[in-house]
């Protein structure tokens, strides 16, 4: 599943790309009422909250805004224009004068309004890419818990966007052990696990991949061989099972925590 970042970098292109009206169509016809409404209409706005696409769409005294969850198989690709005739598995088609998006696959493509948006906005944790994102009230829901904190991590509840890469990543790079409590956790420790997830979020926004090692541990500075794995990027941990952590040579572990694999290196996250 995309994690924030990816989302924020999709409300990103389609507002730079997707300019002036456009033709919204669903070749695959799960879309198509809507789709009529909005087609012929401008994209005023996009915004991204966690794993939430939001595309919003004529402003009279409310936006209709187009819901967009990916889920595990949902993917959105860009070309130009004019756009080639669709495939029939394209849920949500949308044609600018120099650009087109097709969207594919998604577990949520909606019409809402502007009360339905604030409604997922609400039932969602503070998202560190956001500018009004509140990381006291995710720690709040973090101190008090005994949950251990590799799973209130992945809780969108507690902290919109944060995936299994970043939660991996972040815990290991904080030196946390991924199955202390989160009442453990202490408010500057997480101070500086938030600040580190907006730094890397940030990045991953920019460079579209997710790159989490430090610059004395990247395979240039150590002379190590570069990553080689389909989803890219320079990791400590995360999909490195069995293998030996890159500080200090311990094996690497992997186990199932909250429906999805955890991995971290029991020598630098005992603390």
């Amino acid at each position: 599943m995309p994690e924030g970042h990816t989302i924020h970098r999709l409300a990103r292109d389609y507002a730079s790309r997707l300019t002036g009206a456009v033709a919204v169509s669903s070749p695959q016809g799960r879309f198509s009422d809507a789709a009529a409404l909005l087609s012929g209409t401008e994209l005023l706005r996009t915004d991204a909250h966690g794993k939430h696409l939001f595309l919003g769409f004529r402003d009279a005294e409310d936006t209709d805004w187009v819901h967009i969850h990916l889920g595990l198989f949902g993917k959105v690709s860009f070309g130009g224009a004019p756009a080639p005739p669709p495939a029939d598995t394209v849920r949500l088609r949308l044609a600018g004068p120099t650009a087109h998006a097709d969207l594919r696959g998604p577990t949520t493509c909606a019409l809402i309004r502007g009360p339905e948006k604030q409604a997922i906005h609400a039932r969602l944790g503070p998202d560190p890419l956001r500018a009004d994102a509140d990381p006291s009230a995710a720690y709040a829901r973090v101190s008090r818990s005994r949950t251990t904190v590799a799973a209130l991590l992945m809780d969108q509840k507690v902290v919109a966007g944060v995936g299994n890469v970043y939660r991996a990543e972040v815990l290991f790079r904080h030196g946390v052990d991924p199955y202390r409590p989160g009442r453990d956790i202490g408010p500057e420790l997480w101070e500086a696990m938030w600040a580190d997830l907006a730094a890397l979020m940030r990045e991953g926004v920019r460079t579209n991949r997710i790159d989490t090692v430090r610059p004395e541990h990247t395979p240039e500075a150590m002379g190590r061989p570069p990553r080689v794995d389909d989803h890219g990027g320079e990791v400590y941990v995360y999909r490195r099972a069995d293998r030996p952590c890159h500080l200090c040579g311990d094996t690497v572990r992997t186990a199932g925590l909250a429906a999805r694999n955890l991995f971290w290196c029991p020598t630098c996250q005992s603390g």
